[in-house]
């Protein structure tokens, strides 16, 4: 049989020989092609994940209970308007004595009373002409007490009054309970459930992860649209930079997005003293307290932690946001209260949606902070435009690390 085979293929026409091998060449240049392509896009991504700083590792080892938050502080009263004193009158003739009879007409009743509160500290309590100090009232005297003293032109007496007032003043000020310093959490993973619509309706998963290590800090929000195992896109969003006594100030941003069958996408953020370098290497100036993307979250609890007062229904929260192609201050309307069903119950949270819409290519925030969990986000709404959203709700309560 095989010698039988081996006439017909020396009789194949050398046009189709050649054509074969043309298509065998083909094919293994085809296949290496694509080895070396995938093996190119590996090195390449892992030449980006390098060039990200280090993810500092946490262990997770408990779990955050509800807390009562404290209260809103009382918008300060204006402090009172201080009026000169008037000149001294030349004194009048006295009015003759009425009668004990006749009743007291209220000008002169007035009159009177004015007097008195030349004579006294405060109203009701007359002064001897030299008090000794343990006479002196406990209670300060009025503004109008102290400008009748002065216009009386008893300088003894102003001084004594002065020296009451200021003494009761330094009591209040030490009697009064110091505010609270605000101490930052320890590290804190929040887990979510996604929900969305990208070209079609999407689920996944997402967590929001805050590490503390002295004054450095890192904020990641990691997103996973579709299965853990094979994802349609996954997002990474880091923050890294350092704890100040106003809040963060981030040091670099990075953004890394990969989407099925596309090349990843990086956007990197550098934070320098006094400007931004975009991610096209343009350098802007900076806003005082600016943010980037992932960290302007634990900063706004940050905020909403020490000034409670700015969550009230009705109130509007400004915070400056390094975006990849603008430094911009955005405006956060504070529209009301809400309740969330959760895995762990219903939580009261405040929600707050920025004032503007987003412009094209632009994402836009709404958020939900629960004030019984440190002011943290428990659901993040993330909108690129009507079509195309990500809904982030918390899928548990949030882990605390060492």
């Amino acid at each position: 049989m095989a010698g039988g085979l081996k006439p017909r293929v020396r009789a194949l026409p050398a046009r189709t020989r050649r054509t074969a091998l043309l298509a065998l060449a083909g094919g293994v240049l085809v296949v290496h092609g694509c080895v070396t392509r995938e093996i190119f896009m590996t090195l390449r991504d892992a030449s980006a994940a390098l060039a990200m700083p280090p993810r500092i590792e946490v262990a997770y080892v408990r779990d955050m209970a509800l807390s009562t938050p404290p209260p809103a502080a009382a918008p300060a009263a204006p402090p009172p308007s201080v009026q000169p004193p008037r000149a001294a009158r030349p004194p009048r003739a006295k009015a003759p004595a009425q009668k004990a009879s006749e009743p007291v007409p209220p000008e002169t009743a007035e009159a009177a009373d004015n007097t008195r509160v030349g004579e006294s500290l405060s109203m009701g309590n007359p002064l001897p002409e030299t008090p000794p100090p343990s006479a002196m009232p406990q209670a300060p005297p009025t503004l109008a007490a102290l400008a009748a003293i002065a216009a009386s032109g008893n300088s003894a007496r102003l001084a004594a009054a002065a020296a009451v007032a200021s003494a009761s003043a330094a009591a209040d000020a030490a009697s009064s309970p110091a505010p609270t310093a605000f101490e930052w959490p320890a590290s804190t993973r929040i887990s979510y459930a996604l929900t969305g619509n990208y070209r079609g309706e999407v689920n996944g998963s997402a967590q929001v992860e805050w590490v503390r290590v002295g004054s450095r800090y890192q904020v990641h929000l990691d997103l996973i649209v579709g299965p853990s195992a094979a994802p349609l896109i996954t997002r990474r969003m880091t923050s890294d930079g350092d704890i100040t006594p106003q809040g963060l100030a981030p040091r670099r941003y990075d953004q890394d997005t990969k989407v099925i069958l596309q090349d990843r996408r990086r956007v990197t953020l550098q934070f320098e003293p006094g400007s931004v370098v975009l991610a096209n290497g343009e350098r802007r100036d900076s806003l005082a307290g600016v943010q980037d993307t992932a960290s302007q979250f634990v900063q706004l609890t940050y905020v909403f932690s020490t000034r409670p007062e700015l969550l009230r229904v009705g109130g509007t929260v400004d915070i400056p946001l390094a975006l990849k192609n603008k430094v911009d201050v955005w405006t956060y309307d504070v529209v009301g209260e809400e309740i969330l069903a959760t895995s762990f119950g219903p939580l009261p949270t405040l929600h707050l949606t920025p004032q503007r819409a987003p412009r094209p290519g632009d994402l836009s925030a709404e958020i939900w902070f629960a004030p019984q969990l440190r002011y943290l986000p428990v659901r993040i709404r993330i909108r690129q435009d009507a079509q195309t959203y990500i809904d982030l709700l918390i899928s548990k309560r949030p882990e605390l690390g060492q």
